[in-house]
């Protein structure tokens, strides 16, 4: 393939149907993302907090991703078990996990105080 056809718009959305189609972690975090999304639409969210959301969704994605990279980078170089090779999958892990406990309190910060006004708490 030659440098003038190539499209990395194009290369960049096959990696993201691919990690789609073959992780299941993504799946998860893209469906939470919908609903997130989808409460953020039903309650008053005001701008600051639909920018909050989407660093959020999208720090959570992003993580996902270059974990699925990096886990196959690391399938691809070291097939057996080496001690190396969990400590780059269970860092990237690692960096997945705390996008999403960073996401889930900034997520509790944002719509507990909303769901509790509209259940009239």
């Amino acid at each position: 393939m030659s440098k003038k056809n190539s499209n990395p718009f194009a290369h960049a959305w096959v990696g993201i149907s691919a990690t789609f189609h073959t992780e299941r972690n993504f799946k998860i975090h893209v469906a939470c993302s919908l609903l997130v999304i989808i409460l953020g639409i039903w309650l008053p969210l005001t701008t600051s907090d639909w920018y909050w959301i989407a660093l959020c969704i999208a720090l959570v994605l992003v993580t996902e991703l270059l974990n699925t990279a990096v886990e196959s980078i690391v399938d691809l170089v070291s097939p057996t078990y080496h001690p190396l090779a969990k400590k780059a999958k269970d860092a990237a892990a690692g960096a997945v996990l705390i996008a999403a406990i960073f996401s889930l309190i900034i997520g509790g910060m944002i719509f507990i105080p909303k769901l509790c006004s509209y259940f009239g708490g």
